[in-house]
């Protein structure tokens, strides 16, 4: 299906009044708003977002002040994905792989004084980069090729679920390397315009159709020992890990939450213009009192964020805030969709796009049976380093 996408303003032209992330994301709403539904229609990325995402100096906004960034903090950054969902699911979604990928760094660089993150961080500032995450698919296990050369490495794969892709710079990701002793992985930054970089046109899905979570296919491409940034063990968490669950998935799911609130209000309105009945006072409890459950979990989420102690037990309050929270959010946009009535059913009420964009929570580490033996294991005081 075709649908006709106007280009949105070029970044220089964006007046920048707001001084938080939060403000100048609310200042784009009405822009994100009228491409959403074309880009759904079209399956087609929103990459015209991405220089308005710049010119509002979001791409920087994770980066601290002391490298040229925004100095946002974890919570700041999720508000701003959060109200960016209200105005395009998968400009949000596509954008949150960015912002945890300048975050994590961000907090290694705060809490950890890594110096070798600097120079990434201080790219993304002066270059506006933007960092691609190379998804769920390439979790704990690893995937993709690594073969020992002379220097560094030669790298093959396919990486799957890559939002963004189209507008990305670098591709934040690993590769498995065979070794007697156990298999390891390598990560490091491939760089999207090596020739040994593609991004395939994979991306058709149920929701998120914007996102542009294209497979990337990298065949061959050559990684010097230099710029491998750390080894670990393949199917093991590893303290960088625990770093990334703990940072990453509040401002994931903030996306979530921002598209149940959308939904809500969507579904309210409707149901104003109508005469609530009974029927109707119920639906519209239930539905606050699941977003009200989706806000909780997401909160329980930042407050272990901020706790600034990654490690098993952060890992473990976040992925049960994560479960909760789409369970909750999910749940909220159904009865928006009951609440608003069979015209919700149509896609012009827009509705229904926010029932198949929500439906993404699902399928982001943890999933609900690994995150339910990661929580289990660790009540019960046994090993979690191999759950995931």
């Amino acid at each position: 299906m075709s649908a006709t996408i106007t280009p949105a303003p070029a970044s220089e032209s964006l007046p920048r009044t707001a001084e938080t992330p939060a403000a100048r994301a609310r200042e784009l709403l009405p822009l994100l708003s009228a491409q959403a539904s074309g880009h759904d229609e079209a399956d087609s990325f929103v990459g015209e977002n991405y220089d308005l995402l710049k010119g509002a100096g979001l791409v920087e906004a994770g980066v601290p002040r002391g490298l040229g960034g925004g100095g946002a903090g974890i919570r700041e950054l999720a508000e701003m994905l959060r109200i960016l969902a209200h105005g395009c699911s998968s400009t949000a979604l596509a954008f949150s792989m960015h912002t945890h990928q300048v975050a994590v760094p961000a907090w290694r660089w705060e809490h950890q004084g890594a110096k070798p993150v600097e120079q990434l961080l201080r790219r993304v500032a002066a270059e506006r980069i933007i960092l691609l995450s190379s998804g769920g698919a390439d979790w704990i296990a690893g995937s993709g090729e690594a073969r020992r050369v002379e220097g560094g490495y030669r790298i093959y794969g396919t990486k799957t679920f890559s939002s963004g892709s189209p507008a990305g710079d670098l591709l934040m990701t690993g590769a498995v390397l065979r070794e007697e002793e156990g298999d390891s992985v390598i990560h490091f930054a491939a760089p999207m315009k090596a020739p040994e970089v593609r991004v395939l046109d994979t991306w058709r899905a149920l929701g998120m159709r914007g996102t542009g979570s294209n497979d990337v296919l990298i065949d061959g491409l050559f990684v010097a020992d230099a710029q491998v940034s750390f080894k670990r063990r393949a199917g093991e968490w590893h303290p960088v890990f625990q770093i990334i669950a703990t940072i990453a998935f509040p401002l994931i799911y903030a996306v979530y939450l921002g598209v149940a609130e959308r939904a809500r209000d969507m579904a309210i309105a409707a149901a104003k213009a109508r005469r609530p009945g009974e029927d109707a006072l119920l639906l519209a409890g239930r539905m606050e009192n699941s977003l009200r459950a989706a806000r909780l979990a997401h909160d329980w989420m930042l407050r272990a964020a901020e706790r600034n102690a990654p490690g098993e037990e952060s890992v473990n309050d976040v992925m049960t805030g994560r479960a909760l929270l789409a369970e909750a959010a999910i749940r909220t946009v159904e009865l928006a969709m009951e609440l608003a009535g069979g015209a919700a059913f149509q896609r012009k009420a827009g509705i229904e796009r926010l029932f198949r964009d929500v439906q993404g929570a699902r399928f982001h580490p943890l999933q609900p049976l690994p995150q339910a033996r990661y929580a289990g294991a660790m009540a019960l005081g046994l090993p979690v380093a191999r759950i995931f």
